[in-house]
């Protein structure tokens, strides 16, 4: 039976398809993107050693709060508890 058929014949099935096409689409687009993206190595042997030229100044992640690195004190604490 054809996929038309079948959701001809059975309606309810058409917001579900709708739903699990969008998401596998979403799915493979941001999957794409994410390839794409310098933070993103692929070749590994014209780059052995990416963490070498990460920019300090260029924030990594998707969002950054708080960009000025301050020590807690809270944790300073407990390393130092700890040692």
């Amino acid at each position: 039976m054809n996929l038309f058929q079948l959701l001809m014949k059975k309606k309810e099935l058409i917001p579900l398809v709708l739903i699990m096409t969008t998401a596998a689409g979403g799915a493979s687009s941001f999957a794409v993107y994410s390839l794409s993206k310098s933070d993103v190595i692929i070749d590994r042997k014209n780059n052995p050693e990416p963490w070498e030229n990460v920019d300090l100044n260029v924030p990594q992640k998707l969002i950054t709060i708080n960009q000025q690195w301050k020590p807690i004190e809270e944790l300073q604490k407990v390393r130092r508890a700890t040692k």
